[in-house]
């Protein structure tokens, strides 16, 4: 039986990451995903990409007039003809952001059963028992979904880019940042599931000892990762140039994660 083809998606645009960026991505995924599988990248400059990625167009919102507003591009993802009415891709499809690191087998996360998975944001996170002040707001922001990583068929979603167009104005009203209104419409139609917790790690909050313990050790692996992330300070380009340490947190030998984020 031949095994399904699957996708693992970016997107860059900008300045703010390279081509050598998504080339270290694509080199993770590469190491970490037997299966047969397409790297695509949408971008607006396919300029250094390795030949092995597919580099299509960034997907298009459909913004009526007068709505100039892409800090939302990702809702493009749930376009219903991704990657062009001639060709669109079909099938499963893995999004990575690209300021992450891939430190372990990525088979699991198409493994899984279901329709759709992405991180529960609070995972990555510390408790935060302030946000108790308001209950309901603290029961929406602990069911919001990180958008670092998600699995969806490709297609089965486009409910979510349909309700943003339906009105933007007022969603961007409503909602701080796309994966906030991306998690409401998903809970609506009863499509949010998280990964299990553990195979999602942020770096300073799993893998640095915490306060003055990461003077006494250096950062470590939890057991089960298999990616890492760098949500809130210090980003990734921060810690991979030496930078982020506070006089409270030390960043010490990283060599395990730079064997996994360098393109060898």
């Amino acid at each position: 039986m031949t095994e399904e083809t699957v996708n693992v998606l970016c997107m860059r645009w900008g300045t703010i990451y390279s081509s050598d960026d998504v080339n270290r991505l694509a080199a993770q995924v590469r190491r970490h995903l037997p299966r047969p599988h397409r790297f695509v990248c949408f971008t607006d400059d396919p300029t250094g990409l390795d030949p092995r990625i597919e580099a299509l167009p960034l997907p298009e919102l459909g913004l009526p007039p007068g709505h100039g507003d892409t800090r939302w591009r990702k809702l493009g993802l749930f376009r219903r003809d991704l990657g062009g009415p001639d060709a669109p891709l079909t099938g499963t499809a893995l999004f990575l952001d690209i300021d992450l690191v891939v430190v372990d087998d990525l088979s699991p996360f198409f493994d899984l059963p279901g329709d759709f998975f992405i991180i529960r944001d609070d995972d990555l996170f510390r408790k935060k028992p302030l946000r108790k002040i308001n209950p309901a707001r603290d029961r929406f922001l602990h069911s919001v979904g990180n958008s670092s990583v998600f699995r969806y068929r490709i297609g089965d979603h486009a409910y979510i880019l349909d309700a943003y167009l339906a009105d933007p104005a007022a969603a961007t009203r409503d909602y701080e940042i796309s994966q906030q209104f991306q998690s409401a419409q998903l809970a609506a139609n009863g499509h949010l599931h998280y990964w299990p917790k553990g195979w999602c790690v942020s770096f300073k909050n799993d893998c640095v000892p915490r306060n003055l313990a990461s003077y006494l050790r250096d950062p470590m692996l939890p057991e089960g990762a298999k990616i890492v992330l760098f949500a809130g300070a210090p980003k990734m380009e921060d810690v991979f140039a030496g930078r982020g340490h506070k006089w409270y947190r030390r960043i010490g030998d990283i060599g395990w994660l730079r064997k996994a984020w360098e393109n060898p």
